[in-house]
């Protein structure tokens, strides 16, 4: 009976050991430690509609975001502009709709076009000069941020635009489902089936795997890097006005200041997801799942009775052991072979 076991182990190329040295292994088992921690050390109250809202919430706006930085790291980039992103995603809108009265969806439209045009040019400038998209886009960060401020007290006169949606727009992007939950959750559940089926399940995520392990030899073997570069900072950006938008129509307004948390947030979560910061290693679940853990670990604390002056402590020791728990699974990943017959 074992000796079946065993072979049909080895024909379907599935074993416990295999299972434990994937990407998303030690996020997985990091996430169910967090878990485990607050329902220990909290309530129930954490697991219940509202409680579970808390986090869900959280984690939906930062996953949205956090997946294409995740693929931006595994093909060896990193896209920080995100920060500015959100808020001109958000102003775009309230400002088109809410200050100029013009339709929804003129607005919705300019906010992702927005996201767009500074994909593109993200995208151009690292592919054409060579210049680490860290400063590439550090540069459109400041650059955004400053003709978001710019224009808005221009064409306002002020920092925050109120936005009144119309029903069928507030109910697919800003509304709540239950009194609780964010409709923008269904809209990450949904993204992330897509991302798992073009990352895991087509070619495309073959090449971003290679572009992050060697890009000249992906360059080399045919892989179009420079377009599949510039369609993930696009990707990038158009997703981070894509959440700001969701955010302004949700809250009835709009405000220069938001977003910069989520340039931090969204790399810890794809960190904390198994993504290797040298590129070439990760998985959209392994991100899912860090996505999760953030959130969790981050609203979690309201529900404990931990003095709030130690949060931030909490909160940086808990991410640090679920990174730890990810580095040690990644190492068995990448020192297992298997054994010879």
């Amino acid at each position: 009976m074992a000796s079946t076991t065993k072979a049909a182990e080895t024909s379907t190329g599935f074993s416990i050991g295999g299972l434990f040295r994937r990407p998303e292994a030690g996020a997985f088992l990091g996430l169910v430690g967090v878990f485990v921690f607050f329902l220990v050390f909290g309530s129930m109250d954490f697991l219940k509609p509202n409680g579970a809202a808390s986090w869900l919430n959280v984690a939906a706006n930062l996953g949205i975001v956090a997946f294409p930085i995740g693929l931006l790291m595994i093909a060896g980039d990193l896209d920080i502009s995100i920060g500015s992103m959100i808020p001109a995603g958000s102003m775009t809108v309230a400002i088109i709709a809410g200050y100029y009265g013009l339709p929804i969806w003129m607005g919705i439209g300019a906010s992702l076009a927005l996201g767009v045009v500074v994909g593109l040019i993200n995208g151009f400038l690292v592919v054409r000069t060579n210049v680490p998209s860290l400063i590439v886009t550090l540069g459109t960060l400041f650059a955004v941020a400053g003709l978001v401020l710019g224009l808005s007290v221009l064409l306002t006169g002020t920092t925050s635009v109120a936005l009144k949606a119309p029903e069928l727009a507030k109910f697919v992007f800003g509304s709540f489902v239950g009194n609780t939950f964010q409709v923008i959750i269904f809209w990450w559940l949904a993204l992330t089936a897509i991302y798992v089926f073009f990352i895991h399940f087509s070619p495309f995520g073959n090449w971003i795997f290679a572009m992050g392990g060697d890009r000249i030899s992906a360059r080399n073997a045919g892989i179009p890097t420079t377009k599949l570069t510039i369609a993930l900072f696009v990707l990038s950006s158009t997703s981070a006005a894509f959440v700001g938008m969701c955010q302004a129509i949700l809250f009835n307004s709009a405000q220069v200041s938001a977003g910069m948390s989520f340039i931090f947030n969204s790399i810890i979560s794809v960190v904390v997801g198994g993504v290797l910061l040298t590129g070439g290693f990760g998985s959209i679940i392994g991100i899912f799942f860090g996505t999760i853990t953030f959130a969790v670990v981050n609203q979690g604390i309201y529900f404990t009775s931990f003095d709030r002056n130690w949060s931030s402590l909490i909160i940086g020791v808990m991410l640090l052991l679920a990174v730890l728990m990810n580095n040690t699974f990644r190492s068995m990943a990448l020192s297992y072979s298997p054994k010879k017959k």
